[in-house]
C-alpha cells in the first residue's frame, strides 16, 4: 500500500504532496515518466487519459487529454525545466480550461528504506489559484492517482 499527504497551507501560494511507495526507485520513476504507462494511473478511474505528448527531457512538453464518460474532454499541458533521473522534475502545469493560470512544479525522488518517495510541491500564481485547485476536489483526484499508481506498481514488481 501507499502512504501520502496532502499540505495546503493557509495564505499560502503552494500545496505539497507526498507520497511513499512500497517499491524501488527506478521502478517509481519508470511508471512517472513512461508515456505508455501514465493512462493506467493519471487521474480519476471515470476518466479516459489519452497522452497527447509527453517528451521527458530537459526543454521538452507534455500534453494530457482526459475524457469523461459522457465524451467530454479536458486537457493539461506543460514544459519540462529539467530532468534529472532518477531524482528530479522540474514542470509547470496549465489547465486548458482556465488558461493563463500556470502552476510551477517541482517533483523529488528519494529512496527511502527500500521504498521511495515522491515530494511534489506545486506553487501557484496566486492563493485564489491555490484555492481553486484545492476546492475543485484535488484532493480526491491525488488520492485516486495515487491508488491506481500504487496498483500499477504491484502489478510491475
Amino acid at each position: 500500500m501507499t502512504e501520502y499527504s496532502i499540505v495546503a497551507e493557509p495564505r499560502k501560494q503552494m500545496v505539497v504532496i507526498t507520497h511513499i511507495f512500497d517499491a524501488p526507485l527506478d521502478l517509481v520513476w519508470k511508471v512517472y515518466t513512461d508515456p505508455k504507462l501514465m493512462p493506467k494511473w493519471w487521474g480519476p478511474r471515470n476518466l479516459k487519459t489519452t497522452v497527447d505528448r509527453m517528451e521527458v527531457k530537459t526543454g521538452g512538453s507534455w500534453r494530457v487529454v482526459q475524457e469523461d464518460p459522457d465524451g467530454n474532454e479536458s486537457a493539461f499541458h506543460g514544459v519540462y525545466h529539467e530532468i534529472k533521473p532518477p531524482m528530479r522534475i522540474v514542470d509547470t502545469m496549465e489547465w486548458e480550461g482556465m488558461p493563463g493560470h500556470v502552476l510551477f512544479e517541482t517533483v523529488i525522488f528519494e529512496d527511502f528504506n527500500g521504498k521511495t518517495k515522491v515530494t511534489n510541491t506545486s506553487v501557484f500564481q496566486s492563493v485564489e489559484d491555490r484555492d481553486g485547485m484545492v476546492e475543485s476536489g484535488m484532493e480526491l483526484g491525488v488520492k485516486e492517482s495515487n491508488l491506481r499508481f500504487a496498483e500499477l506498481l504491484n502489478e510491475m514488481k
